[in-house]
Formats: structure tokens, sequence, C-alpha cells
């Protein structure tokens, strides 16, 4: 298990095991989601890779934001 410490501004250097296996790169951007005590840490996805994420998804009984409460 790697660990990082978290330095005196507030920063936290990713270790070099867990880039290589995710593949992160200098520049990128990422999301912190608060999961109870912790936090989970995805990078933001470029455009590009977005494409065609939901070719094929039923969009019958699609709900919109007037349909709520």
């Amino acid at each position: 298990m790697a660990t990082a410490t978290l330095s005196s501004k507030y920063q936290i250097s990713i270790p070099q095991q867990v880039r290589e296996e995710q593949h992160w790169q200098s520049g990128q951007e990422f999301v912190f989601i608060p999961k109870g005590k912790g936090v989970l840490i995805m990078p933001v996805p470029e455009l590009s890779e977005l494409a065609g994420i939901a070719k094929g998804a039923n969009v019958e009984n699609y709900r919109d934001r007037e349909d709520r409460y």
C-alpha cells in the first residue's frame, strides 16, 4: 500500500507506483469526491473520451428536471 504525507501547504504527492498504474500525467485534472471519512480521487475525463458513452441507452421513460418534485 502506497502512502503520502500532507504538506504544510496542504499538498500531497501521488506515489510513483500509483501514477504509473493509473497512467496519470502531470497537468491532468482531478475531482475529489467525499466518501465517509475519506475522499475518492478520480481523473476528469477528456470530452473526447465521453463520445458515444450513452450509445444504445434506453430513452423510454426518460425523466428530466421538470418531472421531479
